[in-house]
């Protein structure tokens, strides 16, 4: 993950936001007692630890640029800097309060960055093959499904009326789904992008319970924990992934 950086005080530095954004995930979760039943982590640990990875993936662009993979790791940062904004329109923290539907939309544009990274360093990295699109296939009809279960059915059953972001939901699942898919094709060409995949994987599952949350009643006890839980180690592998493209581009372009 580090060892593509040559100077050891960037390696350094990437280690230690990794360390910050860990201890105020997993530390607010261990130690909050703010939240209520949904809830153990503080607002302030849960938007500093995504805060964290957009300072680690700009950490990243800059000390990649001159390389081959410095358009990986912008588009990255992009991708990163629009989910804190989606992290903080769903926790109410920007102007006008909290915004669903600008969240999913800040969420979206994100992953349109990480699309764009994905297309681009398969490309360049000569990982494009057939086993790409079963990827994406498979993933696509993951999301599909899981849209249904969780949002349509879980409305349905809750006997919830199906609104307008209910079917917002449906092309950003398959757009999450599509992430994951190009992300997992990555990997089954290279095994060192088994972590990328794995993130998109964690980033889909999150937004499923998220969804079914918010549109269907889903409700469990610690679920706002267990969102992030998921949602936070689903972005870091995707900004860290950017150590990956490195690495990858280094050998392709030797």
């Amino acid at each position: 993950m580090f060892l593509s950086l040559t100077p050891p005080w960037q390696r350094t530095w990437l280690l230690i936001l990794l360390v910050v954004w860990a201890l105020l995930l997993f530390g607010g979760f261990a130690f909050g007692r703010a939240g209520d039943a949904s809830h153990r982590m503080p607002t302030w640990t849960r938007m500093a630890s995504s805060a964290t990875l957009v300072v680690a993936a700009v950490s990243w662009y800059v000390f990649t640029r001159g390389t081959p993979a410095s358009g990986y790791a912008l588009l990255v940062a992009i991708g990163m800097t629009f989910g804190l904004l989606g992290d903080l329109a769903l926790a109410g923290l920007l102007p006008g309060g909290r915004n669903v539907i600008g969240g999913i939309a800040a969420f979206g544009i994100g992953h349109l960055f990480y699309i764009t990274a994905m297309l681009r360093l398969a490309d360049r990295a000569g990982l494009v093959d057939s086993r790409r699109w079963i990827a994406l296939a498979v993933w696509l009809l993951i999301g599909l499904v899981g849209w249904y279960v969780v949002v349509y059915r879980g409305a349905v059953v809750g006997g919830k009326a199906l609104s307008i972001v209910h079917w917002i939901a449906l092309p950003y699942a398959l757009l999450l789904a599509t992430t994951a898919g190009l992300a997992s094709g990555l990997a089954l060409a290279d095994s060192r992008f088994v972590l990328l995949a794995v993130g998109a994987a964690l980033f889909l599952l999150s937004d499923l319970i998220l969804a079914g949350e918010m549109f269907s009643g889903l409700s469990f006890a610690l679920i706002g924990d267990v969102i992030w839980l998921t949602y936070g180690p689903g972005q870091m592998l995707i900004v860290y992934s950017i150590g990956a493209a490195l690495a990858r581009l280094g050998v392709a372009s030797s």
